[in-house]
């Protein structure tokens, strides 16, 4: 019989998406599931954007350019100029989603063996991607104890190696929700900068910041135009997640270059995605200041709530919509399967992300759970109330 490769062995299982049969057989058997466990925003999307699709049906749907439509790119170029990222329509490859763009970015900065520095935890498809790409990641550990802060420098500096190429951030995170300040990012620019490495940074969730925190793009860093790359999609910001579009930007025209050849590769971005991610571009501040306004107080009902439970720890997110639990349990795999398989209050239950699956660390983050605050507040507050019985009763 013919075997699998065996960097199709190595490609790792979704800790978001792997206990989807136990949720399913949970719900066959009439148990309501809260789902925490996977970033799927209930915001509607704006109307703009469906209303462009439904007025803006082609007799024939062709391909698109495949950086993209011209319009699109340059109303995208626009839009980032309002937030001091200078950049043109050249600088900008749309893709098919951040995922794509993350495959771009790394296809067109290494080669198999090259290493790549990641702050974990840090978004699991990173493993993903980097197996893919046989490119080795080369985790430095943040902790809960410190907010999942950036590392020292340091803890950075000693990991580099003649194979490192990069080194990869997620701002704000996910899982974390950690918002990197601008000097944390500054740090970071002098460090690609003394060694002559890409600093990647995965900026899909920039719009989502608390408490008057401001996101710092590492393309607002001046000195570091050709060590920059950002990743960014309209999946979150716009609650457009089955859209598939996303892009990469960098002035570096020789990364640009080439990652137009892995967007040829793949012919072109959707196109009526495209059609409403451009027309997205219109909607009106005050859905931003409605949506950030609304996942605060989720957040804040969130963390009240965890902290309120015996022997549960949890970092305040400063963006996105994420946070890690640490609760009282030794697996939290075994928990999270166990709270599906096993538990219900009243015919409910939730689904969560082990944290586990988040590091590249082995065993480490065996006792955290991701939770994405993406329910209305009434079913997280219903959720919160699940997991503390739920605890009571795995624990006794």
């Amino acid at each position: 019989m013919p075997k699998v490769s065996l960097k199709g062995q190595q490609m790792p299982e979704s800790p978001i998406r792997k206990l989807v049969p136990f949720s399913e057989a949970a719900k066959q058997k009439g148990v309501k599931v809260y789902h925490l466990n996977i970033g799927q925003p209930d915001i509607k999307t704006p109307h703009a954007a469906l209303e462009a699709v439904e007025n803006n049906i082609p007799e024939i749907l062709e391909y698109s350019h495949s950086a993209g439509f011209d319009s699109y790119r340059e109303k995208l170029a626009a839009y980032y100029q309002k937030s001091n990222v200078q950049v043109n329509k050249a600088d900008i490859i749309i893709t098919t989603g951040g995922s794509e763009a993350l495959l771009f970015a790394l296809g067109s900065t290494m080669d198999a063996g090259d290493e790549i520095i990641i702050p974990e935890p840090f978004y699991a498809n990173y493993n993903g991607f980097s197996v893919a790409s046989g490119v080795k990641v080369v985790p430095v550990i943040s902790t809960i104890e410190e907010g999942f802060a950036l590392p020292p420098i340091a803890d950075f500096e000693k990991l580099i190696t003649a194979k490192t190429k990069a080194i990869l951030i997620c701002n704000p995170g996910n899982p974390t929700g950690y918002l990197y300040t601008e000097e944390e990012i500054q740090q970071l620019a002098e460090l690609v900068k003394k060694h002559d490495l890409f600093l990647i940074a995965d900026e899909v969730y920039r719009e989502f910041t608390y408490d008057g925190d401001q996101h710092y793009s590492v393309m607002n860093v001046p000195g570091i135009e050709e060590h920059a790359i950002m990743i960014d999609s309209v999946s979150k910001r716009y609650s457009m997640c089955g859209a598939r579009i996303g892009c990469i930007v960098s002035k570096n025209k020789a990364v640009m270059a080439a990652a137009m050849k892995f967007a040829q590769a793949r012919l072109s971005p959707p196109t009526l995605a495209q059609i409403a991610s451009e027309a997205a571009l219109d909607t009106p501040q005050d859905y931003f200041d409605e949506v950030i306004k609304e996942y605060k107080d989720r957040r804040d009902t969130l963390v009240k709530g965890l902290t309120e439970i015996e022997g549960v720890k949890v970092a305040t997110p400063k963006g996105a919509f994420y946070c890690i639990a640490k609760l009282p349990v030794d697996d939290a795999d075994k928990f999270a399967q166990w709270l599906l398989e096993s538990f219900d209050l009243d015919g409910e239950t939730v689904m969560v992300a082990p944290a586990a699956g988040f590091y590249s660390s082995p065993n480490v983050g065996m006792d955290e759970i991701r939770i994405a605050y993406v329910l209305k507040k009434e079913d997280l507050i219903r959720s919160i109330t699940i997991l503390k019985e739920a605890l009571k009763q795995y624990n006794s």
